[in-house]
């Protein structure tokens, strides 16, 4: 596959190099970003819904296709069970500059309580970026 890579965002267990490195995908440049108008659930993955009065955060990264295939294929939807599709954004980094990239959303995930330590593996990341500490006491509030 083509080794382009695009823009991606990610806002749940994937904002967490540990986690990516388990596809084997290494930790490389990346800023914090925000996404307007979706809010985070954890039920039982991290996914977006549209909210007009929420917010989003993560962090922006680049990635290839083929590692993107690995995350969302492979690990998303064979291991996690979760089957999540690209949708094109505009995020807002650190720097204030607007950037579009490509996120992930689940459609069809039937809700359920999120095991404590998936949870874990998205607070923890979230609190090292600083993340506002509202945005963290909603991570917390899954477990």
């Amino acid at each position: 596959m083509s080794q382009v890579q695009v823009d991606v965002f990610f806002y749940g267990s994937y904002i967490n190099f540990d986690v990516l490195a388990e596809v084997h995908i290494d930790e490389r440049p990346y800023q914090v970003a925000w996404l307007p108008n979706h809010k985070l659930v954890i039920s039982p993955l991290a996914n977006l819904v549209k909210d007009l009065s929420a917010v989003a955060f993560g962090i922006v990264t680049k990635l290839n296709h083929d590692e993107l295939t690995r995350l969302y294929v492979d690990h998303a939807q064979d291991t996690l069970g979760g089957v999540y599709l690209p949708e094109a954004v505009v995020v807002y980094t650190d720097t204030q500059t607007m950037r579009p990239a490509l996120t992930y959303i689940s459609h069809d995930m039937a809700p359920a309580k999120p095991d404590p330590a998936y949870v874990d593996r998205i607070y923890r990341p979230a609190k090292a970026y600083s993340f506002p500490s509202s945005y963290l006491a909603h991570i917390a509030s899954f477990r």
